[in-house]
């Protein structure tokens, strides 16, 4: 069995119909100033239930490419946003 990589983040956009975007932080430290600075990327993930919305907290898991720029899929809700 392969592994599998996993994102936690948060959900910024309902894009279209069983897609959302999801906001994922992370902390690195800076080469230079040895400061703790944060670096942030936008994955889509493929939401086969449509049950996401803005602000929940997400974990998505790597999977086959489903179009041009999403290969990730919903794995679980962690919480839920201010609705």
């Amino acid at each position: 069995m392969t592994h599998k990589r996993e994102i936690q983040g948060v959900v910024v956009k309902k894009s279209g119909d069983k897609t959302a975007s999801i906001l994922v932080t992370r902390s690195v430290l800076h080469p230079k100033y040895h400061k703790t600075v944060k670096r942030f990327k936008k994955y889509l993930v493929h939401d086969e239930k449509n049950e996401l919305n803005v602000g929940d907290s997400v974990i998505a898991v790597e999977c086959r490419p489903l179009s041009k720029t999403k290969s990730f899929r919903l794995k679980t809700i962690v919480a839920t946003g201010v609705k």
